[in-house]
C-alpha cells in the first residue's frame, strides 16, 4: 500500500518528472515536451527547434541530418582572463552593452547580435577585429558553429565573457523584449539583465 507520510508525498512530487505545458510538444515528433527540454537548429532557416529528448539525440553527431540540423549542446563556460583591445567594441559597432557572437554556417561567417526592443538585432562585424579576439581567447577556436556563441557584457572597469549554447542567448533577447520600456530599457529590463548573468555564472560553476 502507497505510504501517505507528508515527507514521502513530497519526495515523489520533487523527484517527479517535469510535466508539459499544455500544447508545447516536439516540433519534430509532436510528443509532448516539458518546460526544460532540449533544442535543435535548422542551420537553413536559422529557426530554433524544441525537441524531446529522443529526436534531440538524433542530432548531436556531426553530419546527421545530412548537416541541417544541429543539436544546441548544453557547454557553459566563463572565458577566464577574457581580453579585448580597446576600441574593438565600437569596431563591432554595437551600441549596448550585451553581445553574442556565432559562426553562422549558411553565410560562412562569423555574425553579431545584441538585445533590443525588437528582438535580436544583428551588427555588422569587423572581421579583423574578430580574428583579433579569438587569437586574444583561443577558446573561441572551440565555438561549434550555429549552435554555441560567445556571450559578451561590457563594463566601465572590466569585460566578462561566455560560451553558452545558442538558445541561452535568445532566452535573453526574449526576456528584453518583453520587458523593454522607454529609451534605457527601464529598471525592470536591465535588473532581468542583471539576473541572467547572475544566472549564468551559477551554471558555469556547476558545469566546472
Amino acid at each position: 500500500m502507497p505510504t501517505s507520510d507528508p515527507l514521502d508525498v513530497l519526495t515523489r512530487i520533487r523527484n517527479a518528472p517535469p510535466r508539459p505545458r499544455p500544447g508545447e510538444r516536439c516540433d519534430m515528433c509532436d510528443e509532448p515536451v516539458p518546460d526544460e527540454h532540449e533544442h535543435v537548429v535548422n542551420v537553413e532557416s536559422r529557426n530554433l527547434m524544441c525537441t524531446c529528448r529522443g529526436c534531440w539525440l538524433l542530432f548531436t553527431s556531426d553530419g546527421a541530418g545530412g548537416g541541417r540540423y544541429r543539436a544546441v549542446p548544453d557547454r557553459y563556460a566563463i572565458v577566464d582572463g577574457f581580453q579585448m583591445a580597446d576600441g574593438s567594441w565600437d569596431s563591432f559597432q554595437i551600441p549596448v552593452s550585451v553581445a553574442f557572437f556565432f559562426h553562422n554556417s549558411s553565410l560562412d561567417r562569423v555574425s553579431a547580435f545584441y538585445p533590443s526592443p525588437a528582438g535580436a538585432t544583428e551588427s555588422l562585424l569587423d572581421l579583423d577585429s574578430w580574428d583579433a579576439l579569438v587569437k586574444a581567447n583561443l577558446i573561441l577556436e572551440t565555438l561549434l558553429p550555429d549552435v554555441e556563441a560567445l556571450l559578451v557584457r561590457v563594463g566601465d572597469e572590466q569585460h566578462e565573457a561566455f560560451v553558452v549554447p545558442i538558445d541561452a542567448c535568445y532566452e535573453l533577447v526574449g526576456e528584453v523584449r518583453r520587458l523593454w520600456r522607454g529609451f534605457d530599457g527601464g529598471r525592470e529590463a536591465n535588473d532581468a539583465i542583471d539576473q541572467f548573468f547572475v544566472d549564468l555564472h551559477e551554471k558555469c560553476s556547476r558545469a566546472r
